[in-house]
């Protein structure tokens, strides 16, 4: 089955959830059906749901059979131990055939590389997040045949993208969306344990938070709940801008309402095909209203939305479909236990590689001048320059980097950027770098359209923690095909997973954060318009931040927003990460970059902390005393994902110190 208009093939892509909801969607009217397999995909939470090997099988015969195309997502993160899995997953894949996997974790291309499998074409998952061109052409060289935008890319930006790479787009146009960019939440996994990319989200976007700024208290009651995306009434802007692929949002759906969606978006198609000039948009509109699950948004397809894109009423309040379920209440970031800490240096310590020891290096990410130069003057070997300054600070200069640089010493001055680089940062940071490079001994890097554009500038680049490296093959991609000299370990791995990470990981260095506040959610939406919109209720000063800095707030704690220069906001733990604790074993696991992200504190704050492990790198006998005579900034101190997880090794034996 194919549709066309202008020349130009047009695909109505479907979900489903089970085999038996499968066997009712391929008969309806649309083009292709997406659907999960037995495991390493992102709708793991719903018993019953996903297909077994043989029904994938059956599945995509069956499609086949009928002219249709048949994806299969296979979107998770990978853990090591996920990796023999995904061989066996892959290599029956390819026996059977789909006309595409849907993928999120890079160690997917190495897999089907060394496995020489020919069948299994690639489509990268929203998950990837892929926002500029240059993203696009890396991926394309990389073999991908078809990307999912980005959540928060507009259709405008959408058909140039498209035009200018040839690439397939697929967009999301109908049903549950995020507020949080693609793969860049990581609070469900730090109080959890249960990770947002490896499809066992617990949403605490769908709390009932209030918002604080400046003493004011604000009844926003679920400012993090996205509407449902509804792009019913602009199929014709769609097909205008090269989305070759009208993707519905829907795997954990029942079948009734995916007959619903399926069939109105399919005959509102075949509608605007056979009659263009004559088409209404708005009919049969009443009926998707009607039985919508929230209300509706056409989210970033015409520009930024705004509060309008936040949910009240329906499911918005976190249930779960519709069955009064909810899939989390507000809950407290874990504080750090005396037996936990021992529970991590035991699967550290079975993890021990000497041989992977080298001098200690201590690096620290920062958000002004000042801090820079404090930490330089306290001992920091590293400096990373933020490319998302957070106000009231304002970005760095080519006159500020000059200095940092004249003043360094023996210290590295690197160059972070954005998380979401659009293509004027591109533009911005492909005129500065060309220009010179100003002594700088590096970039941080954030995405791999980043790592393909400036990979011929003759300065090392350093993957920042938002890549979220899971496994050792997606490290060695980045190492080996980008040239990455290190990478991150992802804040999201449970403790048996960084140990296996670690063991597992040889060539490529390893860094890791092991202070502060990172930022678990990173979002598009300005959370600080709500203090336009609304009017407070009461006055109540922040606990622990200054009050220009906005609050998420529960009973069970306040969770700064920080907000960029480019509008984008910076949702932060309550509590500070600290793992001074167990510094010297996750040295002697092989971890020889040890990070504070810095850009919350103080300089004062800053001075102190960074001396603090200044100390313990220089005598990690010490670590113990030092935390003993530690106190928190803010909330308390956490462990993050490493409260989680058995001390395991990598063949999942039970690891004794």
């Amino acid at each position: 089955m194919a549709r066309y208009f202008n020349g130009k093939e047009i695909e109505l892509l479907a979900p489903a959830g089970t085999f038996d909801i499968f066997k009712a969607v391929i008969d309806m009217n649309c083009d292709a059906v997406y659907f999960g397999g037995p495991s390493l995909n992102m709708r793991m939470m719903r018993k019953g749901y996903n297909l077994s090997y043989e029904e994938v099988r059956e599945a995509v015969n069956m499609a086949h059979d009928r002219g249709k195309r048949a994806y299969i997502t296979v979107n998770n993160l990978l853990n090591e131990g996920d990796l023999d899995e995904a061989k066996r997953y892959l290599s029956f894949l390819n026996e059977v055939g789909p006309d595409a996997i849907i993928a999120q974790d890079l160690a997917v291309f190495p897999l089907i590389q060394d496995m020489n499998l020919s069948n299994v074409p690639v489509h990268s998952s929203v998950m990837m997040n892929v926002h500029n061109l240059e993203m696009i052409e890396a991926l394309k060289e990389m073999g991908v045949t078809r990307v999912v935008a980005s959540r928060e890319m507009d259709l405008h930006t959408a058909e140039l993208l498209q035009a200018k790479t040839g690439m397939e787009f697929e967009y999301f146009v109908h049903g549950d969306m995020c507020t949080v960019h693609g793969a860049n939440c990581f609070y469900s996994s730090m109080l959890y344990g249960n990770s947002a990319n490896r499809g066992r989200c617990m949403k605490p976007c769908r709390w009932d938070y209030r918002v604080k700024k400046d003493g004011n208290v604000y009844p926003t009651e679920y400012p993090l709940a996205a509407k449902d995306m509804y792009m019913y009434e602009h199929i014709p802007e769609l097909i205008k801008s090269g989305i070759t692929s009208f993707k519905l949002e829907g795997r954990m759906r029942d079948l009734e309402f995916l007959k619903m969606i399926v069939n109105s978006y399919g005959d509102a198609i075949d509608r605007y095909i056979a009659d263009p000039l004559g088409y209404d948009r708005k009919e049969n509109s009443d009926t998707l209203y009607e039985n919508r699950k929230r209300d509706f948004s056409t989210a970033y397809a015409f520009g930024k939305p705004g509060l309008d894109y936040i949910n009240t009423r329906y499911e918005g309040t976190g249930k779960f479909y519709s069955t009064g379920k909810v899939f989390s209440t507000p809950t407290a970031e874990r504080e750090v236990k005396p037996e936990r800490l021992e529970q991590v240096r035991d699967a550290l310590a079975g993890v021990r590689q000497p041989e992977k020891m080298k001098q200690p290096q201590l690096s620290v990410h920062v958000n002004n001048v000042e801090q820079a130069k404090t930490v330089l003057e306290a001992g920091a070997d590293i400096v990373y320059l933020t490319g998302d300054v957070f106000q009231p600070d304002m970005p760095f200069t080519r006159h500020d980097i000059e200095m940092l640089v004249e003043m360094k010493g023996s210290s590295q001055i690197i160059l972070g950027m954005p998380r979401m680089m659009n293509e004027l940062h591109m533009e911005q940071y492909n005129h500065f770098l060309r220009g010179g490079q100003y002594g700088l001994d590096g970039l941080l890097v954030t995405n791999i359209g980043a790592m393909h554009k400036f990979r011929d500038i003759a300065l090392p680049m350093v993957g920042d923690f938002n890549l979220n490296v899971y496994n050792h093959m997606s490290a060695k991609l980045y190492h080996e095909h980008f040239g990455l000299e290190r990478v991150h370990a992802s804040l999201e791995l449970p403790l048996n997973d960084l140990a296996n990470l670690l063991q597992e990981t040889e060539k490529v260095p390893v860094e890791m954060i092991v202070h502060g506040s990172p930022i678990a959610m990173y979002l598009e939406l300005d959370l600080y318009e709500n203090t336009v919109a609304i009017e407070p209720i009461m006055q109540e000063d922040n606990k622990y931040v200054d009050n220009q800095h906005l609050v998420l707030m529960t009973d069970k704690g306040e969770n700064p927003v920080y907000r960029d220069w480019s509008g984008r906001n910076h949702l932060a733990l309550a509590k500070e990460l600290c793992y001074l604790p167990f510094l010297k074993e996750l040295h002697e696991a092989g971890v020889n970059h040890f990070r504070i992200e810095g850009k919350s504190y103080t300089t004062e704050q800053l001075r102190s902390i960074v001396g603090t492990y200044r100390t313990a790198l220089q005598d990690l006998s010490l670590c113990g005393e030092l935390y003993a005579g530690m106190k928190p900034e803010y909330a308390g101190y956490t462990l993050g994902s490493l409260q989680f997880g058995e001390a395991l090794s990598i063949d999942l034996q039970p690891v004794h110190a």
